[in-house]
């Protein structure tokens, strides 16, 4: 897989705050997936995924405050 960025002190700093690495077998699943966390709360979303070389699926990684809850 392309080298994911390590995940950084800013993204997890406060309680409340969480990254969300998404494993689909389409990019359309994991799409839907990120689309229903930011329908719930705020969330800095990916615009594409990563896939491993010989691996199935693919990967989304996306930034979720989970302390902004949206409204239903």
């Amino acid at each position: 897989m392309p080298r994911v960025k390590p995940i950084s002190e800013v993204h997890v700093a406060e309680p409340g705050l969480a990254i969300v690495e998404v494993a689909a077998c389409d990019d359309e699943t994991a799409f839907a997936v990120q689309e229903l966390l930011a329908g719930r709360w705020a969330t800095a979303t990916a615009d594409t995924t990563t896939r491993a070389p010989g691996e199935p699926g693919v990967r989304l990684r996306c930034y979720l405050d989970v302390r902004q809850e949206l409204g239903s």
